[in-house]
Formats: structure tokens, sequence, C-alpha cells
């Protein structure tokens, strides 16, 4: 079973998160392997203390079974869009005193390549549209859940440019850890932080090599669907969906192999610039309102 944190532990964060602001402060922390630590995910947390599992709406105002049918497309973006986000060019002086100091070297472009990245995410998992579309509940459980999901979507895309994108990962995944540590810290967890570091951790593992077994040429056809119930619908990690929530988890399915195809299609220079949208989704969200 894919490891879970503790319902109780995601409330209790929670309802210390509810109504406070986040800023926006992305830059690295400390270096973490996302690969060495791979193995944690095999170590389950305790299941003590679980809550029985919550009722699902059974009603949406969004009409998801015609969503996510549309042939898989390139997520990059035009160049003359005006969210792209270009490397700064600088002359003269300027620009030598930059050099200098290695703004332009490798290492400084793929960070700041990275934190382009990392915003796209964030902005995609913290807009409204994304819990109307699936019927959730914006808690720090959920966010969380929808953020280890989108990052598993950056992730396994640069997977396939080989030893240079699992560097890239690399800068994206620190970023990603230092976010969810100042959100927990935020959250009033500071004595026992890194207790839930280490649990998110496990989480985030474990969530990661679910959805790569799940699009295995040799999955099931529902094993998607269940991975989806189980990380992010589900309060206490049960392995059978509830039927209320059957469409939601379906549909969400269908976007996850969507957006998987939209990448595989997203060119190289995007990926690494962070010069891509995911599906839009506000648009789907207020046309089904509307009807």
């Amino acid at each position: 079973m894919v490891p879970r944190w503790s319902r109780a532990a995601f409330s209790h964060i929670s309802k210390q998160m509810m109504g406070q602001s986040r800023k926006d402060c992305l830059f690295i922390s400390r270096r973490q392997s996302y690969a060495k630590s791979a193995a944690a995910a095999t170590v389950a947390p305790s299941p003590d203390n679980l809550s029985p599992q919550k009722e699902f709406p059974s009603k949406s105002p969004v009409n998801v079974d015609k969503m996510f049918w549309a042939k898989p497309c390139s997520l990059a973006l035009p160049r003359d869009s005006p969210l792209r986000v270009e490397e700064p060019q600088y002359e003269g002086i300027r620009r030598f005193m930059l050099k200098l100091m290695l703004f332009y070297s490798k290492q400084s472009k793929s960070i700041r390549g990275a934190n382009v990245v990392y915003r796209r995410i964030i902005s995609q998992v913290e807009k409204p549209a994304i819990y109307e579309v699936f019927n959730l509940e914006k808690t720090f459980k959920m966010t969380f859940s929808l953020l280890v999901l989108h990052m598993w979507f950056i992730l396994r895309r640069l997977k396939q440019e080989g030893t240079e994108g699992v560097e890239f990962g690399q800068y994206v995944y620190e970023i990603y850890n230092h976010d969810v540590e100042m959100r927990v810290s935020k959250a009033g967890v500071n004595l026992l932080l890194t207790k839930w570091m280490k649990e998110l951790e496990k989480i985030f593992y474990g969530n990661i090599v679910a959805y790569d077994k799940a699009m295995l040429p040799e999955a099931k056809a529902d094993e998607l669907p269940t991975v989806l119930w189980r990380n992010i619908f589900s309060d206490d990690g049960s392995a059978e969906p509830d039927p209320a929530a059957s469409q939601a988890v379906q549909a969400m399915a269908r976007y996850v192999r969507r957006e998987v195809s939209c990448f595989s299609l997203t060119d190289k220079e995007a990926m690494f610039s962070g010069n891509f949208m995911f599906t839009t989704l506000e648009k789907m969200s207020s046309d089904s309102v509307k009807r």
C-alpha cells in the first residue's frame, strides 16, 4: 500500500493554515537527492488514529464526463506569449559584472529556470478551478497531494532528457522541498518540523512510485484511477473508490494521462525555461457552471 500520512496529522496542519496567506519565496535551501531517498517510500506510517472515510459529495457543478477527451498537444508557450519568462539580457559593464558573479553560469540559469517551473506548478494547484472541476475541498492535505501529482508530471518528463534532465529536476525538487517546509512551518508545526517533513517525504516518494507503476504499459486499466483515489480523494487510504466519487476520479485519470502525453510533446527548451502552461481548467469550470 502506498504510504499515507495520518489524517489527524493533516487535519492538525490544515486547521492551523486556514486564513494564512502565502508569500512567494522560492530559493534553494539544501541539496537533497530525490533519487537516493526513494527507498523511504516503502516504510508506511502507523494507521493508528485514522478517522472513518468521509462521505464524498455526490453532486458537482462541473460535468466532468465531457472533459479531457481532446487530442494531446504541446504545452509550450508560443514565442509571442505574454506569459513567457525570458532570460534577462544586459549589456556593457553590468553584463561583465554579472558574468564575474556567475549569473550566466549553467547552475544559475538552471536555478532560475527551476523557479519558473515550480511557479507554474504552484499556479496550477492553487487555482480554485482544479478544486471545482474535481469537486475537491481545499485543505493542506489536498493541496499537498495535488502538488505531488504535478511534481511527478515534471520529474517524469525531465527524466526523458537523461542526466541533464535529472540534474535540472533536482533543482525543482529542492525548491519544492523548501516550499513544503515553509508551508508546514507556517502551519505552526515548528517543534516537530523534522518529523513532519520525513512523513511528507515518504508520501512524496510513495506517490511517485505508485504513479509510475500505474502508467506502465502492463498496468491494469483501473490501476491509475485506484491510485488517484487513494492518494488524493480518499481520507483513509482505502483501496476502493467511493461510487459517488467515481466520475471525478475517472476524470482526473483522463487529465493525468492527457497531461503526460502533452508533456511528452513539449520541447526541452520549454521544460528547462518553464515556458509552458498546464492544461487550463478555468474555462472548463466556468463553462460548466454557466450551463
